[in-house]
C-alpha cells in the first residue's frame, strides 16, 4: 500500500509552521527514475545497449535512414520505424529532464525541497506530473487563500479538519480579525485555504485527471438555433445532438467538433460523470470523513464540493481538452504521414517521353512535353472545352506533339475538366490506333500541390522561361515519370493528402512529414547525376546548401564518375560523405558498385567475396544462383557483421533495385463522367486518393471522390484502413448509394455486397459496434450525472455520423 508523506514549510504572515499544500506519495529510493535510455528500451521492448548505441549515433549527427541501413551491427538491427519512435521519445524525455532539473532548482532556492519531494520529482514520468508537483511552489498572484493565511486563518481550517465534532461558528469567533470581521467571513477564508490545498495536491490532481479522461464524455450541441439553420451550421449538423466517451473518440470526430466550436457553430461540454465520485476523491485527499456525524462535517462537505466545482473540475476539463486535441492531432498527423508515404512511393512510369495535360475550361488545357529526363521539349495551350469548344483543333495539336516527340505516355491532371480532357485524349488515342500506329498510354495523375509548385521560387529557378500556368503541366508530366522526384519539390503539407491538416500543430506536422519524405527518398535512392536540389536535400546528411553545392559542382565539372568524387564538392566533408554516399547512385560510372546500395565503406567486403568466389564483379552481380550459395557468416568480421553482409549479398542480386511497385493505371468506365451517371450496383475501377481513419476516398472518374467506409472494406474486422488500401492504389469498387443533390457517393470494396432500398449505408457504425461499443445514446437522453429514464448510467458512445456517405466526415474538413 502507498504511504503518504507531508512536508513542513513556514508560511508568510504569522510564521506558524503548517502542513504544505502539496502531499507527495513516498517512493522508495530504489524507485528513483530510470535513465532515459532504460525507459526508451522498455517502451520499444529492445535492449538498453541498442538504445544507447542509437542515441550515441544520433548525437554524433547520424540520420535515421543511415543508422537503419548501415549501422545494424551497432544498434542490433533497429529499423527505421523504431528509430523514429526512439528519436521522438528521446526528445521528449530530455525535455522532461530539463524541466525536472529546473523545478528542483526552483524549489530548492525557496528552501522547501524535502527528500520526499525530490524522490517524487525524480520518479515523475511525464511533464504533467512534474507540473502537478511543482504547482504549490510556483510564483503566482496573491490568492484569497494566501490572504486568509496571512490573516492567521490556517489554524482554523486545520482545527475543523482534524476535529469534525467542533461547531464551526463557535470556533471561527476566535479567529475574527481585521480583514475577516465576523465568523462567517473567517469560515470563508478557511474554506479558501482547504480548496487551494486540494487543488494543489499533485496526487489528487493526477487521479482526477485520469478518472475524468477514463469516464468522461464530450457532448456537442449547436451554439444557437439561429446558427444551426445557417449553411455554415448545417455542415456540422451531425454534431447537433452528439456524445461520445473521451477516450474512445476518434481523431476525425474530435477535430470536426473542435472546428465547429472554433467557427462558433458548436458548443462543447466536457462531462466527467458523477460529481459525488470526484468529491469523494477530494475528501479522501484532505482526510475528511463525510459520514462523520459532527457539526463541522457539513461545512467540510461544502469545502469539498467547492474544491471540485471551482478548481479541480476546471483543471480536469482543461487537461481533457488538451489531451483530446493532442491525441487527435497525433492520429491525424499519422494518417497524413501514411498517405504521404504511399504517394511518394507510388509506382513510377519511368524515363519515357511524356505529355502532361493540366485541364481547365475557360483558361484552356495547358500542355507540356518532357523527355525521359524531365527536360521540357514543348509547351502550348489548347481550348477544347467551353466556351471556346475548339475540339478538333485541340486534338490535331496533341496529335502533332505526339508524332513530333515520340510521346510514350499522356499524364492528365485530375482537377477541373479532367474527365472532359480524358475523353479528348481517349478519342485521340483511338484515332492513332486506327491509323496503324502505336498509341501512347494515358493515366490520370493527382494535381495535389501542383499550383503551389508552379508559383514557388524553385519552379521559377527551374523553369524561368515558362509562364506559371504552363509549369503545372510540366509538373504533372514529371509526376507520372517519377512521383517521388517531383513531389519533393513541394512543401509536404501542401500536397493535400491530410485529414484536418490545418487544425493540427504546424511544428509537429512538419517534423513528421519531413521524416516521411527523408525515409522515402533514402529507401529508393537518388541518381547523383540527374537529381534536383530539392531531391538531393532529402538525402541523408545533405542540407539544402550542400545540395546546391553538389549541383553547382556537377554543372561545372560534368557528371560524377565515382562516389569518391563527392569529396571534391566544396563543404562536403568525411561525415557528410559517410551519411549520404550509400544512398546516391551513379549509373554507367567507373565502379559498378556505385550504382548499388552498398556503402563505399563496405566495398572491401565485396572484394573479399570476389576473391573467395573466384569471379569478377560483372559476373557476380545479378547471379542469384551463385549469390544464394554464399553464407554471410563466412564474410563477416568485427566491423561488418552478418546483417550488413546479408544486405550486401541481397544488393548484389539486384543492384540499385527500386522498392516501389510496378506501374499500373486505372481505366475509368466509358460514359461515366459525372455523379448523375452512377447507379447502385455498378462495379468500377478507381484510384485511392486519400485514406482516413474512417475509410478511403476513391476517384472513379466523376469529379467527386466516393467514400468506402471502413466497415465496407473487408469481410473481416479492419482496425486501420491502411491495412487494406493505400493512396495511389488501383482498386475495383461497387457503387452502394448515390446522392446527386449533395454529390455524395457510397462505395464498397466487397463486390458481392447487395444494393437496393434496404441496403445499409456505408457510413453506419456497424464496425464500431463490433469494436465493443454499447447501443447508441444521444446527448439529450441523459442529464449530467443522471441516467435517462429506464437506462443505466453507463457512458455510451453515439455512433459515427451516418448521413449520406458521412456528410460531416467529408464536408467538415477532410483535406481542407
Amino acid at each position: 500500500m502507498p504511504r503518504w508523506g507531508t512536508t513542513q514549510t513556514r508560511r508568510r504572515g504569522r510564521g506558524r509552521p503548517t502542513v504544505a499544500i502539496c502531499r507527495v506519495r513516498q517512493v522508495n529510493s530504489s524507485a528513483v527514475r530510470k535513465s532515459v535510455n532504460a525507459r526508451i528500451a522498455e517502451e520499444l521492448a529492445v535492449g538498453e545497449n541498442q538504445v544507447a548505441a542509437a542515441v550515441r549515433l544520433l548525437d554524433e549527427g547520424s540520420t535515421v535512414p543511415f543508422i537503419a541501413r548501415y549501422r545494424k551491427e551497432v544498434t542490433g538491427s533497429l529499423d527505421d520505424a523504431q528509430l523514429r519512435t526512439l528519436d521522438e521519445r528521446l526528445r521528449y524525455l530530455r525535455e522532461l529532464d530539463e524541466r525536472r532539473t529546473a523545478v528542483l532548482k526552483s524549489i530548492e532556492e525557496q528552501g522547501k525541497l524535502t527528500d520526499e519531494l525530490r524522490i517524487a520529482l525524480e520518479a515523475a514520468e511525464t511533464k504533467s506530473r512534474v507540473e502537478d508537483i511543482y504547482l504549490p511552489f510556483k510564483t503566482k498572484r496573491r490568492t484569497k487563500a494566501q490572504i486568509a493565511r496571512e490573516a492567521g486563518l490556517e489554524p482554523l481550517a486545520d482545527r475543523l479538519l482534524s476535529d469534525p465534532s467542533l461547531v464551526p461558528d463557535a470556533v471561527a469567533v476566535e479567529f475574527v480579525t481585521g480583514g475577516f470581521e465576523d465568523a462567517a467571513a473567517a469560515l470563508d477564508g478557511a474554506r479558501f485555504i482547504l480548496i487551494e490545498r486540494a487543488a494543489e495536491d499533485a496526487d489528487l490532481v493526477g487521479a482526477t485527471r485520469e478518472k475524468f479522461w477514463g469516464e468522461g464524455a464530450l457532448r456537442t450541441a449547436p451554439k444557437s438555433e439561429g446558427v444551426a439553420n445557417t449553411p455554415a451550421g448545417q455542415k456540422f449538423r451531425d454534431y447537433f445532438d452528439y456524445s461520445e466517451p473521451l477516450h474512445k473518440m476518434p481523431s476525425h470526430r474530435v477535430l470536426a467538433a473542435l472546428r465547429g466550436e472554433k467557427e462558433d457553430v458548436l458548443s462543447l461540454t466536457f462531462d466527467g460523470g458523477e460529481d459525488e465520485a470526484y468529491q469523494a476523491l477530494a475528501a479522501a485527499s484532505l482526510g475528511i470523513d463525510l459520514s462523520h456525524p459532527g457539526p463541522a462535517t457539513a461545512w467540510l462537505a461544502t469545502c469539498v464540493r467547492w474544491a471540485w466545482k471551482v478548481k479541480l473540475h476546471l483543471t480536469a476539463e482543461t487537461d481533457a481538452r488538451l489531451r483530446l486535441r493532442k491525441q487527435a492531432e497525433d492520429d491525424a498527423v499519422a494518417v497524413f504521414a501514411q498517405n504521404l508515404n504511399d504517394l511518394l512511393l507510388a509506382a513510377p512510369a519511368g524515363a519515357r517521353t511524356t505529355l502532361g495535360l493540366d485541364p481547365g475550361f475557360r483558361t484552356g488545357v495547358k500542355v507540356a512535353v518532357v523527355d525521359g529526363t524531365g527536360k521540357v521539349l514543348d509547351t502550348c495551350a489548347i481550348y477544347p472545352h467551353q466556351p471556346q469548344k475548339q475540339w478538333d483543333t485541340a486534338k490535331a495539336t496533341l496529335a502533332a506533339l505526339v508524332a513530333r516527340h515520340g510521346v510514350d505516355l499522356i499524364a492528365i491532371g485530375n482537377g477541373t475538366a479532367s474527365r472532359e480532357t480524358d475523353a479528348l485524349a481517349t478519342e485521340l488515342l483511338a484515332e492513332i490506333r486506327s491509323s496503324g500506329s502505336t498509341a501512347p498510354a494515358k493515366a490520370m495523375v493527382s494535381e495535389a500541390g501542383a499550383s503551389v509548385y508552379s508559383a514557388s521560387e524553385y519552379a521559377s529557378y527551374e523553369l524561368p522561361q515558362l509562364d506559371v500556368t504552363l509549369r503545372g503541366a510540366v509538373s504533372i508530366a514529371r509526376r507520372l515519370q517519377d512521383p517521388l522526384a517531383e513531389l519533393v519539390k513541394i512543401e509536404p503539407k501542401s500536397i493535400g493528402v491530410g485529414q484536418y491538416q490545418h487544425d493540427v500543430n504546424p511544428g509537429t506536422l512538419a517534423r513528421s512529414l519531413d521524416a516521411v519524405v527523408e525515409d522515402a527518398v533514402n529507401a529508393v535512392g537518388v541518381d547523383l547525376n540527374t537529381a534536383s536540389v530539392p531531391l538531393l536535400a532529402r538525402v541523408s546528411g545533405v542540407s539544402t546548401t550542400l545540395a546546391e553545392s553538389i549541383v553547382a559542382h556537377r554543372d561545372a565539372a560534368g557528371r560524377f564518375q565515382t562516389r569518391k568524387a563527392l569529396l571534391d564538392v566544396p563543404r562536403l566533408g568525411p561525415k557528410a560523405f559517410e551519411q549520404c554516399a550509400g544512398f546516391l547512385r551513379i549509373t554507367d560510372g567507373t565502379d559498378p558498385l556505385d550504382a548499388s546500395g552498398v556503402h563505399p565503406e563496405a566495398y572491401p567486403v565485396v572484394r573479399k567475396i570476389l576473391d573467395r568466389s573466384g569471379v569478377t564483379l560483372a559476373e557476380l552481380i545479378g547471379d542469384t544462383r551463385s549469390l544464394r550459395t554464399l553464407r554471410p557468416v563466412d564474410f563477416a568480421d568485427d566491423r561488418f557483421g552478418v546483417p550488413t553482409v546479408t544486405d550486401i549479398l541481397a544488393e548484389l542480386e539486384k543492384p540499385g533495385r527500386d522498392p516501389r511497385p510496378a506501374f499500373t493505371t486505372a481505366t475509368f468506365a466509358a460514359g461515366v463522367e459525372k455523379v448523375a451517371d452512377l447507379t447502385p450496383g455498378m462495379v468500377l475501377e478507381g484510384v485511392v486518393t486519400n485514406v482516413a481513419a474512417f475509410g478511403a476516398f476513391i476517384d472513379v472518374g466523376v469529379h467527386q471522390d466516393g467514400l468506402v467506409h471502413v466497415s465496407a472494406m473487408s469481410d473481416k474486422y479492419v482496425s486501420d484502413p491502411h491495412e487494406v488500401v493505400r493512396s495511389g492504389q488501383v482498386v475495383k469498387v461497387k457503387v452502394l448509394e448515390v446522392d446527386t443533390d449533395r454529390q455524395r457517393i457510397g462505395l464498397t470494396l466487397r463486390l458481392d455486397d447487395e444494393v437496393g432500398p434496404g441496403t445499409k449505408k456505408p457510413g453506419a457504425p456497424k464496425q464500431e459496434r463490433r469494436q465493443g461499443g454499447r447501443p447508441p445514446q444521444r446527448a439529450g437522453d441523459a442529464g449530467r450525472g443522471k441516467p435517462a429514464q429506464g437506462k443505466s448510467n453507463d457512458r455510451r458512445a453515439t455512433p459515427a455520423p451516418t448521413g449520406s456517405m458521412a456528410d460531416a466526415l467529408r464536408n467538415a474538413g477532410f483535406g481542407k
